[in-house]
């Protein structure tokens, strides 16, 4: 990969990073929150089920490659773990709240 190219692709994200942000409401904040937590958890589910389809589909002998069924289930496994550490992350951050003295 050129150097030039990869250059091409960071001029998006440059941009994107120095607009100038609307100010955002409490409530509008909480829900854009809530809805980036809620489409992160289906898209972890989307890859259990779509792991746990395929690997049906293999045991039935369906048309289904081993190496698909393999690569699904890491997928699934990896998104899963994932999210479990940002879980605990969050977890860690919320007691060391809790522990803080006012």
């Amino acid at each position: 990969m050129a150097i030039n190219s990869v250059s091409m692709m960071t001029t998006p994200l440059v941009n994107e990073a120095t607009k100038v942000s609307v100010p955002v409401t409490s409530s509008q904040a909480q829900q854009t929150f809530a809805n980036t937590l809620k489409d992160a958890l289906a898209n972890v589910n989307a890859q259990q089920i779509q792991s746990d389809a395929m690997t049906e589909k293999l045991i039935n002998g369906g048309d289904v490659e081993l190496h698909e069924v393999m690569i699904a289930s890491q997928k699934a496994s990896i998104t899963l773990n994932a999210t479990m550490e940002v879980r605990n992350k969050v977890i860690e951050a919320y007691q060391e709240i809790m522990r803080m003295s006012v």
